[in-house]
């Protein structure tokens, strides 16, 4: 699979004063679109955590603003592995609108395994 998409529907708690979509809500997409990607590939963040102890944290996370989206304008949140090794993933995205295809943000976050301590580990199985 080289790529994933997940479709987010704006509401309106998640516009501003301006009555464009709050920034952070893009990083929030972004988690929602990761955590699909992953179950699409047969992976659940929830065993990994519960099963093995390993949590993924959040290290470093970016977005670029390219275009707003309003209320109830539908995205594509195009999600994508980026690098992987046993001790750190990347994922990268593209959001769009899916009424003629606008690109409104690009993004990335970057993520450690780490146990329950928060110190960092290797992944138990193979990175894929």
């Amino acid at each position: 699979m080289q790529s994933h998409q997940t479709r987010v529907r704006v509401r309106y708690a998640e516009t501003d004063q301006m009555g464009v979509v709050y920034y952070a809500n893009y990083l929030l997409w972004m988690e929602v679109a990761r955590v699909e990607f992953c179950q699409a590939l047969g992976f659940r963040y929830r065993d990994m955590e519960i099963e093995d102890g390993v949590m993924i944290a959040v290290v470093e996370a970016q977005c670029r603003y390219l275009s707003p989206a309003r209320f109830d304008d539908e995205v594509i949140v195009e999600t994508r592995l980026a690098a992987a090794n046993p001790r750190i993933v990347s994922f990268g995205y593209e959001m769009r609108l899916t009424e003629g295809d606008r690109k409104l943000a690009t993004g990335s976050t970057r993520h450690i395994f780490c146990n329950r301590e928060m110190k960092p580990v290797r992944l138990p199985c193979e990175v894929p």
